[in-house]
């Protein structure tokens, strides 16, 4: 089983491409997100850790974590950020490691993908086979975010300005998907990748 981490920057269209990957081929995809959210939840590893560390503030009245609270919280606060990523990112990395083993031993499928927005940052490179990076163009990321995501101009550079550069995704990255164009041209591309590993797993 190959073990391929997804990456690139915001507006970049990860998400249509693992849906389009979920729904043709017969692979696990992980989104750290989603792993993180599950985390965050009562009684799992990072609930009280970031409550003693954001404050009881941030706990809805049903218990949960509010995410747009913990955003608001962390919102040009470097350090709690950075502390808030350090109870967080190394709990979702150990729950990928341990998924990512049990899968190799029942052997089912030729690939799992895994999605996370700090994958080079986070050193996933030493626990994944190779790293694909999901190229486009600034305007055209610029373009889905405003429509998609309803991103005004001003948010859209203040994310992209703390994001890693492009040269950085292809020092990192074996693969680059140019997701520039059409949904059809970086089909071509990913069927082209995903094959040359199903052929030769």
């Amino acid at each position: 089983m190959k073990t391929i981490g997804i990456t690139g920057g915001v507006g970049s269209g990860k998400s249509s491409i693992l849906t389009y990957l979920e729904q043709n081929y017969n692979c696990i995809i992980l989104k750290a997100d989603e792993i993180a959210n599950q985390l965050k939840l009562p009684g799992r590893e990072c609930y009280q850790p970031i409550i003693l560390l954001l404050g009881n503030e941030i706990v809805g009245e049903d218990g949960l974590i509010d995410n747009t609270k913990m955003a608001e919280k962390l919102f040009g606060d470097r350090s709690l950020l950075t502390q808030t990523e350090a109870i967080i990112h190394p709990a979702v990395k150990k729950i990928i490691k341990n998924r990512i083993a049990l899968e190799k031993k029942k052997n089912r499928v030729g690939i799992l993908f895994v999605e996370a927005a700090l994958l080079i940052e986070d050193h996933y490179n030493e626990i994944l086979d190779e790293l694909w990076y999901i190229y486009a163009d600034e305007e055209t990321r610029k373009d889905r975010l405003i429509q998609s995501r309803g991103y005004t101009e001003a948010k859209i550079k203040k994310i992209m300005s703390e994001q890693l550069p492009d040269e950085m995704f292809r020092n990192y990255c074996k693969v680059i998907i140019d997701n520039s164009g059409t949904m059809d041209e970086t089909i071509i591309q990913i069927d082209r990748r995903v094959r040359e590993h199903l052929c030769h797993k």
